[in-house]
């Protein structure tokens, strides 16, 4: 347990409404229709307005909600919009049709390096990540010590970020992100890169964050992890809605399906 978690909870509003609304998402980019040669080629057709694009529909139709003091699970291959459909709760992306409804403060965790400069230290990035996730400088300075500490980076928390492994910089963003109760956790594929310690560390303070009544959605490759982790899930496939339900039942049906 976190020094922070023992002192707040979420209150979820007293006519209980869902944490997340996912209504009809659909989500669209528009991409080049032809491959170019090099950057002057494209430069020269898109000067003389010869630039043909078609649509490309990362998500569609995608409906679901996710309830105070659950953690949700989202699998399904790769390029079936599941970082799309994160980044779209975040904020990051706006869809082109439908909407989403967060009814609380977002902490997103999104992709390894987000919000971190290479050039910064550890210490330095703590405060740039953390005031990016709308901290004060004197709540940092509050739970800085508590950050390291479950980072377990006080050897190398005045080194350059470029110095660190993949592994270590992931430990560092999730301490800063799970520092304080957030009400709405967004984490991407976090835990693919710390080894086992780390990632029973980082699923006991998900665990907390639940019984405390936060809502958490979280992507993963890891069928067992999302299995044991997850009350519920929704499996993507093409950008489209495959399965929605008991985690349990979603991942059987994507394992089986992918054979």
């Amino acid at each position: 347990m976190f020094e922070a978690a023992a002192t707040e909870r979420i209150e979820a509003p007293a006519a209980k409404p869902p944490a997340i609304s996912v209504e009809n998402l659909s989500v669209c980019f528009r991409v080049p229709h032809e491959r170019y040669a090099s950057l002057k080629e494209f430069a020269i057709r898109w000067a003389q307005g010869r630039l043909t694009y078609v649509d490309f529909w990362a998500l569609r139709e995608v409906d679901f909600e996710v309830g105070w003091g659950e953690i949700f699970g989202i699998v399904g291959p790769n390029g079936a919009g599941k970082t799309t459909l994160l980044k779209t709760i975040a904020g990051v992306l706006h869809p082109m049709r439908g909407r989403v409804v967060v009814r609380g403060e977002r902490a997103p965790l999104l992709e390894l390096g987000a919000g971190f400069h290479p050039e910064l230290t550890g210490r330095e990035n703590v405060y740039l990540y953390g005031t990016l996730l709308g901290n004060t400088r004197r709540e940092l300075d509050a739970r800085f010590r508590s950050i390291v500490d479950f980072a377990e980076l006080w050897e190398f928390i005045d080194a350059p970020l470029r110095t660190y492994s993949t592994g270590m910089g992931a430990r560092l963003a999730f301490a800063v992100a799970t520092s304080r109760l957030a009400p709405v956790l967004l984490i991407d594929e976090v835990l693919a890169v710390g080894d086992v310690r780390f990632q029973e560390r980082c699923r006991g303070r998900m665990d907390e964050f639940r019984r405390q009544g936060a809502c958490i959605l979280f992507v993963s490759h890891d069928p067992a992890l999302v299995m044991d982790l997850c009350q519920r899930a929704v499996w993507l496939e093409s950008g489209r809605v495959r399965a929605l339900g008991p985690a349990h039942e979603v991942v059987e049906q994507y394992v089986a399906a992918s054979g």
